[in-house]
């Protein structure tokens, strides 16, 4: 009897510590909160540059900024770059301190005209912000202009 007593001590005191890594874990990913998410053409002094929801295919490269908050370690978050539903870059940046900002970048092939997006990951794999944002044919673009989408390009290439 008091060896069976023993052995379940010893298991409850080998859940108890193999739980608080998953829990730390977890609170790190409830803590980090993504404060500002853009879109932009240019970074400059680490802030975004020309932000908005719209560029012109023909807009050569666009960058992802994010300003995180509230993580207590250092952690990682990922950009997922998407045209459409593919994926396109996925680029890990380190977050070293409780507010941090950061970017990736991604050039744009003037073909890859339509609906894009970046999911901004936690160290979890969990999407903590979407941005959406489109690239347009530049006005006055004839389709002999526009280059062919069969041609090859820079699939997930990031800057």
């Amino acid at each position: 009897m008091v060896h069976l007593f023993s052995r379940m001590i010893v298991l409850c005191l080998a859940i108890v510590f193999l739980s608080v890594p998953a829990a730390s874990l977890a609170q790190e990913a409830v803590e980090l909160s993504v404060d500002v998410a853009a879109i932009c053409t240019s970074v400059s002094a680490l802030e975004p540059v020309g932000f908005d929801e719209s560029f012109p295919a023909s807009v050569g490269k666009l960058f992802c900024f994010t300003r995180i908050v509230g993580n207590q370690v250092p952690t990682t978050i990922t950009h997922v770059w998407y045209y459409g539903e593919t994926e396109r870059a996925r680029v890990d940046l380190t977050v070293k301190s409780t507010e941090w900002r950061t970017y990736s970048s991604k050039i744009i092939q003037p073909q890859e005209i339509g609906s894009w997006h970046v999911d901004v990951l936690d160290s979890a794999g969990n999407v903590a912000r979407t941005v959406q944002f489109t690239t347009t044919a530049d006005s006055g673009a004839t389709d002999a202009q526009v280059p062919d989408a069969g041609q090859p390009d820079e699939t997930g290439s990031a800057d």
